[in-house]
């Protein structure tokens, strides 16, 4: 049987081809993350939570780096589409945010707040807008292709989903 290499994010395609009224099934996937974030870190020693891997990012820092990403990216491109733009705002591909951010610095506690608090804001946030807006539209400029509202929600989610797999990952070879 031939192995599979896994799927770097930034080589990953996506179909947005789901209607946008999905977007309440979207908002609980979203509001969720932050329990299993919970669920996979609590009881993990910090030694392990803050060790770097091949100089790529500790649990913790791919842990913080969601919510950074919810305060940082998310809530900026939610503002994009209630004010209507044509294109959203590029993300920071180097991810400066994050690396400065210090996140192994932080306890466990700390980072689990930070993503508890920065995407409940992000969920009070879609519970409050219109249902038109999830079907609103903005060019990608990283994919190239226009996304909804709702298609940011189910990227966001696949991102969550992504540095999970990442976290499980680093917690088998711990």
């Amino acid at each position: 049987m031939p192995s599979l290499t896994r799927i770097k994010w930034t080589e990953r395609t996506f179909n947005f081809d789901f209607p946008a009224g999905l977007y309440p099934e979207l908002i609980e996937r979203l509001r969720g993350t932050p329990a299993r974030v919970t669920d996979r870190l609590t009881g993990i020693p910090l030694n392990i939570l803050n060790r770097r891997h091949n100089n790529a990012w500790s649990i913790l820092e791919n842990a913080g780096h969601l919510a950074d990403l919810d305060a940082g990216l998310f809530l900026v491109r939610l503002d994009e589409f209630e004010r209507g733009v044509d294109a959203l705002q590029p993300a920071d591909m180097t991810n400066r945010g994050t690396e400065e951010a210090n996140h192994n610095l932080k306890s466990l506690e700390q980072i689990l707040h930070f993503c508890r608090t920065a995407r409940a804001g992000l969920v009070h946030r879609l519970e409050a807008c219109d249902p038109a807006l999830f079907a609103r539209s903005a060019y990608h400029p990283r994919l190239k292709v226009p996304m909804r509202l709702a298609d940011m929600m189910y990227f966001q989610a696949e991102h969550d989903d992504h540095h999970l797999a990442t976290i499980s990952e680093i917690l088998r070879s711990a």
